[in-house]
Parts: structure tokens; C-alpha cells; sequence
């Protein structure tokens, strides 16, 4: 079982004749229909904010109990540097905590390994040759030669996950047989240990591309991609699955992508709302200093605003970035963007990352009843 515990963990009973199943975390029932911004009930970004809090608040303990082990790690690795042995199984009794507490990619020591794998001595590494020394002479210019040479991901990214975007195009007509097919099929190859494979959440698209249908999935690197693929075609019903849904959409992209070092994918949570899904088309070339400038501008955005992930697209369409935020409603989210301006550092983010931008697009969502994330 991978650490982070996006599968969601629906009834082992299959869906009643009248076609209902149980929403994930819950014991209550949802029927097969298709989320609706008509469904948000006026004025209640109280208990949205209520929830919100609720959740910081207990991943900043478990963050807390993280540090502290990590903590305890560190110490008893350094009492026991000559036993090799010893220090194994103190990595393995730290990683088991991190699987227990359900952090999964939240740790930075996904990312923090992949960096040190690269460097180990913590040295920064000169240029070679004699215009590289005369160019890279200085410290910030070795610092400069070291992220040139190093790949984006290892730059941006915590290198330990790897995520799908995944876009339905759905037939007007066919939603309703579009949610009991996928409803049914999405969560049960999630739940499925051997698919190594997590649903991070599904959404319905309610302004912008309509009918529109968005998946994210989470693997473990690449080579947890290609097991995942591997395991979920072999299964009996593949097949029928993809023949009926094939039957349900007019198109259907993927696009595979990493998380940003700054902003780890959140874990599952219920707090409600809507959901808006920006993606921004980079110039060449932009992306280390988009990352540069947003990992400042996320602190002041999360003083008033509640951030899902951000990704970068590896694979599919290139220099794209994905944003996914969560708002008690469209008023609210109007509210937090305009006070976004009050806390110092937004203003500087918008102006240092406007000039990257070739395009953007921005979709209003609504959470599908078995998404992890809603």
C-alpha cells in the first residue's frame, strides 16, 4: 500500500438496484446524478471556513508528530554512525510512521533524498572546462551552473510521486451513464492494493468547458505508472469498462505531471464548496522562475485562500501548470481573491509572473461523490 491515502474506502457491496453506493468516508448514500453548482447551499462559508480550520489544524499536528520523529531519527543516527545496520532500520521505522500517519508525499524527505542523491556531500559542484570557470566563478554562478545542470524535476519537484491529469469529454446525454460507469469502476481500482494507484479526486466542470470531466491520479514515479497501467488493463472487466465509456465520450486527454516542491497534493478532506482548476501556458524556459516567485506568493495566498495542489506538466502539454483552489462558493472566492491583495508579497508574485504567462484558463468545478478530495 503506497503512503498517501487518497483511495477512497467505499462498501464492498456493489451498487443497490435503485443505483446508489456510499460516499466515500461517510455511511451516507448518494444517488448516481452529476454534480451542480445548484447543489451549494447559499451562504454558508462559515461552516466551510469551520472545516477548513479543522483540517489545518490537524495536518499542522501531524506535521508536528513528522518533524518530531524525524527529529528523534536524526539523533539516533547520529549516536549510531558506525552502524550501518542500525541506521537501516531507523529509516525504515521512520518510513512506516510516515505511512501510519497517513502524510505519504507530504514528507519532505521525498524531495530533500532526490536533491542529496544528486549532491551527497552538500558541495556545490564547479564548472568545468576554462570559459565555464571564467563564467561560473562566483558562488551564485556555480549555484546557477548546478540548477542548469540538474533536471526541472529535480529543481521543482519532490521526485517521489507522479501525477495523471485526465480529461473526459462527455456526450450531453450521456452524463448520468457517464457517473454510474466511472462512479463505480474509478474508486474500485483505487481501493485496489495491487494497483499501486490513488485517486486524488474527480470533478465535474460547471463553468468553462461544460460536460467536462477531470481526473487526478497519483502514482509512484514512473515505474509506479507503468505497474498501475499494467495491473488495471489485466483486470476481467477492463475491457467492458473501456468499451462503454468509449460509447459516453467525445475525447479524452492525459497529461502526466509532478508536484511542485512548495505545494505537496493534499490529503483527502470534505470541506465542500467549489473547486477552480487554473492552468497556465508558460513561454519557454519561464518555468524555475515561476516556481521561484509562486513559492512566495503561495504563503501570502494562503492567508485568505485554500489551496488543493500545483503541478507541472512532464509529459503531454508542455510548459503548462496546473493550480487547484477550493472556495466556500463563487462569492467567496471573489471575497478571498480581492483580499489576496492586502497581504504583502501577493502584489509582487502577480507582478514577476504575468510576463511568463502565454495563456490561461480558469474551470469551475464541483467534486464527483467519490472524490477523496471534496
Amino acid at each position: 500500500m503506497l503512503p498517501r491515502r487518497f483511495a477512497a474506502r467505499l462498501s464492498s457491496s456493489t451498487p443497490s438496484a435503485s443505483k446508489t453506493v456510499l460516499r466515500p468516508f461517510s455511511s451516507t448514500q448518494w444517488s448516481q446524478k452529476a454534480p451542480a453548482l445548484s447543489d451549494i447551499e447559499p451562504d454558508q462559508a462559515h461552516a466551510f471556513d469551520a472545516k477548513q480550520k479543522d483540517f489545518r489544524q490537524n495536518l499542522s499536528e501531524m506535521q508536528r508528530r513528522k518533524k518530531e520523529q524525524e527529529r528523534q531519527s536524526a539523533q539516533s543516527q547520529s549516536q549510531s554512525a558506525s552502524s550501518p545496520a542500525k541506521s537501516s532500520s531507523t529509516d525504515s521505522a521512520q518510513t512506516q510512521y510516515l505511512d501510519a500517519a497517513g502524510l505519504g508525499s507530504l514528507s519532505l524527505s521525498a524531495g530533500e533524498a532526490q536533491r542529496k542523491s544528486t549532491d551527497p556531500d552538500g558541495k556545490k559542484k564547479p564548472g568545468t572546462g576554462r570559459l565555464s570557470s571564467f563564467i561560473y566563478g562566483t558562488e551564485e554562478g556555480r549555484e546557477m551552473d548546478r540548477e542548469i545542470e540538474r533536471s526541472f524535476s529535480q529543481v521543482l519537484a519532490r521526485g517521489k510521486y507522479v501525477h495523471s491529469i485526465v480529461i473526459h469529454e462527455v456526450k450531453p446525454d450521456k452524463v448520468d451513464e457517464y457517473v454510474e460507469l466511472v462512479g463505480s469502476w474509478y474508486p474500485k481500482m483505487a481501493n485496489m492494493p495491487e494497483n499501486k494507484v490513488h485517486l486524488v479526486g474527480s470533478w465535474r466542470t460547471e463553468v468553462g468547458d461544460c460536460d467536462q470531466f477531470v481526473h487526478i491520479w497519483e502514482y509512484q514515479r514512473y515505474q509506479g505508472y507503468h505497474a498501475s497501467l499494467h495491473a488495471i488493463q489485466n483486470h476481467p472487466d477492463f475491457h467492458e469498462f473501456d468499451r462503454k465509456l468509449k460509447t459516453l465520450i467525445t475525447s479524452k486527454k492525459t497529461s502526466l505531471m509532478q508536484e511542485f516542491r512548495f505545494w505537496p497534493t493534499s490529503p483527502p478532506r470534505q470541506l465542500g464548496g467549489v473547486f477552480e482548476l487554473r492552468s497556465y501556458t508558460l513561454h519557454p524556459g519561464n518555468l524555475l522562475e515561476w516556481e521561484t516567485h509562486w513559492q512566495k506568493g503561495l504563503a501570502a495566498r494562503r492567508e485568505v485562500m485554500e489551496g488543493v495542489g500545483a503541478w507541472f506538466v512532464q509529459i503531454g502539454d508542455l510548459n503548462v501548470v496546473h493550480h487547484l483552489w477550493q472556495f466556500a462558493d463563487l462569492e467567496e472566492r471573489r471575497a478571498r481573491r480581492e483580499q489576496s491583495w492586502s497581504v504583502p508579497g501577493w502584489g509582487e508574485t502577480v507582478h514577476r509572473t504575468v510576463p511568463l504567462i502565454q495563456k490561461m484558463n480558469s474551470r469551475i468545478m464541483m467534486p464527483m461523490p467519490w472524490s477523496a478530495i471534496s
